[in-house]
């Protein structure tokens, strides 16, 4: 593995520990102390801070690669896109794949507890949605798709380079109940860059995605509780019959 690559790692790892110390430091300093949860908002700040430093380090160590950029057998840039935007419809259908296995094998109810919280966190602080819709998803495509899985896709095959790099990104969100969900989720990314050999397909649908699951849990959040009322209503009354 090139060095820099081992430098976005470290840097990616700190950013993720980080919040150990940041999050009270911010608290201390009062920020946040206008909220009704000072450290949720806090923790919201913190992670605009550092994701967004990590960023920029990020661009830094891979300055020669995003300027030597040009790998045989890419797809064409065409091409390309209708991969990057029908990889946000292919991303929801696993996802939704996936859902539907923890649930009905192993009883796992749909929605992440990571997601919620972030969401509550989102409402204290607007700007997370900067790191949770972009810069989040930038650097996890660049880390599992681009760094780990290409590395392990040089030396073994697609099986074994997308299984390792997907497990490592699902034990990353740290909800193991959700283990198939996000490996599924990361073997559709890399299935989606091994495809163009472009790193911004997989990108562009997992921005998409995340942008998608944000908008529909803020902006929509009150009609999705009013359906899920409706429908639950619709099952009492008709429970007795079926079809």
């Amino acid at each position: 593995m090139k060095r820099q690559y081992w430098y976005v790692i470290i840097a990616y790892v700190i950013m993720q520990l980080s919040s150990i110390a940041g999050v009270p430091l911010l608290v201390f300093l009062g920020v946040g102390a206008h909220s009704h949860n000072a450290v949720e908002a806090a923790s919201g700040y913190w992670a605009v801070i550092s994701f967004s430093i990590t960023f920029f380090l990020v661009l830094f160590f891979l300055r020669n690669d995003i300027k030597q950029r040009h790998e045989r057998d890419r797809a064409p840039l065409s091409v390309a896109w209708v991969w990057a935007i029908g990889g946000f419809f292919l991303a929801l259908f696993a996802q939704g794949i996936a859902a539907n296995i923890e649930y009905r094998l192993f009883g796992i109810q749909a929605g992440s507890e990571n997601t919620k919280t972030i969401i509550e966190i989102i409402r204290l602080t607007p700007a997370l949605v900067i790191v949770t819709s972009v810069i989040g998803p930038i650097l996890e495509e660049v880390i599992f798709r681009k760094i780990i899985f290409g590395t392990l896709y040089n030396k073994y095959n697609f099986l074994i380079a997308a299984t390792i790099s997907s497990l490592l990104f699902a034990v990353v969100h740290m909800e193991l109940e959700h283990l198939l969900l996000y490996s599924t989720m990361g073997f559709t990314f890399a299935f989606l860059y091994a495809k163009t050999k472009r790193i911004f397909v997989p990108i562009f649908a997992h921005v998409t995605m995340n942008t998608f699951v944000v908008v529909m849990q803020t902006v929509f959040a009150d009609h999705i509780e009013q359906i899920i009322k409706e429908t639950d209503k619709m099952q009492f009354i008709f429970g007795g019959f079926s079809l």
